[in-house]
């Protein structure tokens, strides 16, 4: 492993796991209409050594405010699909200079399926070309 002295570290991660906002994403008219809650499970990849060494906020990722504008992803537009909305967010974590890659889960506890489950989860996983 890489210490600050030696440069990056390919296994940094900042994590926000169970962040909640409510969406109206679906195929189904009533999930358009009455909307549902989200549940947002979010790894960042970055290399947080600039920032310790620092202890400088400006050299790593605010997840204050990163959380604020996943909710607004969810809160907005709707899609049909949680893989549309999870590359939307996605997106959203990329767009942050110092992460390198992004893992982001949506789960849609309350999907319309006829029958007892848990959850329904889409996760995907982005890096920067």
């Amino acid at each position: 492993m890489t210490g600050a002295a030696d440069g990056a570290v390919a296994g940094d991660r900042i994590s926000v796991r169970g962040l909640r906002a409510r969406g109206r994403h679906g195929v189904l008219p009533a999930e358009r209409e009455l909307g549902q809650e989200f549940v947002l499970d979010v790894t960042l990849f970055l290399d947080t050594s600039p920032a310790a060494a620092a202890d400088d906020l400006t050299k790593t990722v605010h997840y204050g405010e990163l959380a604020e504008d996943l909710v607004k992803v969810v809160e907005g537009e709707p899609v049909d699909l949680i893989e549309t909305l999870a590359q939307r967010l996605a997106d959203v974590c990329l767009a942050r200079e110092r992460v390198t890659a992004a893992e982001v889960s949506v789960h849609k506890p309350a999907a319309p399926i006829p029958l007892p489950f848990d959850d329904v989860v889409v996760t995907i996983t982005r890096s920067r070309a």
